[in-house]
């Protein structure tokens, strides 16, 4: 709640600047950290934040909306906030966020087109200085019809997303599923190789298939399509794929599944059944969950960097909130890593 005087009124910037000694228009500065032609010694600042402090004085936000045409405020649509993957870039989009004296509304659409949508309308009707997208179905024509109607910058996460004026943050898993295939053809002698996608809708789906179609033929390996699953990114989804495994004669010697949490299904599923992870079947992920740390065997996986990921999106969309960056988009690209473990 804002600070009260004792009649009962609000605290004001007036007060502050009377208890502090100064002009109104300097402690607005110093609130605001303007960058003016005229300085704010440090003892003035101190003086002004001390006073600040005394009252506990809360700036008035639409007040401060109204006179900056700054709401100090951005949104986030992640893709799924179960999916332990999406918390530190979550987190870390709050950070530097809060670096800048910004909120953060973060919301979840699910994987589902109709949230994704709804995303966009709330902030349409509540408009916010910046957004940060995770999308799965959104075409670079929504996002278009969305800036048009906003005028705000947008950030997106994932390389299928083209739109002239969106930077982009995304990661090479086409290159990573092609290299962590060869490695368990090449280091782990693995012949007999299966694997465990989700539908083409789903943006990472067709990029990780056709890593792993690429290595396959590189190895000369055929790709039996009894090895060929189709999941949902999800614990569950992990669990369904083992269950329809087990219900098949003959395996893969391995299986690459396109995230960790399908994959940590699968392995529980098999782990319920009677089966040993690696010796009946190895297991490979993707993403470096911290989950996939925890389960036994440890998860054999590729690492994303999320920190690294919503440091990207947050420090793009800063710049272009703060006028830094103008022009077309940028593509940043964020590492990925293969961790071996006792999974494969």
């Amino acid at each position: 709640m804002p600070a009260q005087k004792p009649n009962g009124k609000q605290v004001t910037m007036r007060d502050v600047a009377r208890l502090a000694g100064v002009s109104q228009p300097t402690v607005s500065r110093v609130l605001n950290n303007s960058a003016t032609t005229i300085p704010v010694s440090e003892e003035t600042r101190q003086k002004v934040l001390a006073a600040v402090k005394a009252l506990g004085y809360r700036p008035n936000m639409t007040a401060r909306s109204l006179r900056t045409q700054r709401t100090q405020m951005i949104a986030v649509m992640i893709a799924d906030i179960s999916n332990a993957f999406y918390h530190p870039i979550a987190r870390t989009i709050q950070d530097i966020a809060r670096q800048h004296d910004y909120d953060v509304i973060i919301a979840s659409s699910d994987h589902q087109y109709d949230n994704e949508r709804h995303f966009c309308e709330a902030v349409i009707r509540r408009p916010v200085d910046g957004v940060i997208l995770v999308p799965t179905y959104l075409t670079d024509e929504d996002i278009d019809r969305f800036i048009a109607v906003t005028q705000t910058p947008v950030v997106a996460l994932g390389q299928h997303i083209t739109h002239p004026d969106v930077d982009v943050v995304w990661a090479n898993d086409e290159k990573a599923t092609f290299d962590a295939v060869g490695w368990l053809t090449a280091d782990r002698g693995h012949m007999r190789i299966g694997f465990v996608g989700v539908p083409d809708e789903f943006p990472p789906g067709p990029r990780r298939w056709w890593g792993f179609k690429q290595a396959m033929e590189l190895a000369g390996l055929p790709i039996n399509p009894a090895f060929v699953f189709q999941g949902d990114f999800t614990l569950d989804g992990g669990r369904q794929v083992a269950r329809s495994l087990l219900s098949k004669a003959d395996w893969p010697s391995a299986l690459f599944v396109v995230n960790d949490l399908m994959a940590i299904g699968l392995i529980l599923e098999l782990q319920d059944a009677g089966y040993n992870v690696p010796d009946d079947i190895a297991i490979m992920g993707f993403d470096n969950i911290p989950e996939a740390s925890i389960i036994r065997p440890h998860l054999t996986t590729i690492a994303q960097t999320p920190v690294d990921i919503g440091r990207k999106l947050a420090t793009a969309l800063f710049d272009r909130i703060e006028g830094r960056v103008s022009g077309s988009r940028r593509m940043l690209e964020c590492p990925c890593t293969m961790i071996p473990r006792q999974s494969a």
